[in-house]
């Protein structure tokens, strides 16, 4: 279990469960065609990095899952999987483990 501290403020953030908090990367701005896009044009991100995760799921015989990602991970995710949020001036994503497409190596 991690807590995740946003780099300009000090709120902390503590997923629940089988969630994890994931920081998108930067969308590019720029078509391979070299075309400037602006930000209402650009796709929504599908690749970030694990910030913090929870404790895992709890599972029926009442103990918890053990999570298949940890911190610093690459991941891909479904565009409109999870939950987008602010904490301080940056933007987080905080989905389920299950959300997740694939683990980058």
């Amino acid at each position: 279990m991690a807590t995740a501290t946003a780099k300009k403020t000090k709120i902390k953030f503590r997923p629940m469960d089988d969630r994890v908090l994931i920081e998108p990367c930067k969308a590019d701005g720029v078509t391979t065609g070299g075309i400037i896009l602006p930000d209402a044009a650009r796709e929504k991100p599908q690749r970030g990095k694990i910030i913090a995760t929870g404790p895992g799921k709890l599972l029926d015989s009442g103990n918890r899952g053990e999570m298949s990602v940890s911190l610093g991970d690459e991941v891909f995710y479904g565009k409109y999987a999870g939950t987008e949020v602010d904490l301080g001036t940056d933007q987080y994503v905080v989905i389920r483990e299950s959300d997740i497409l694939a683990i980058v190596d």
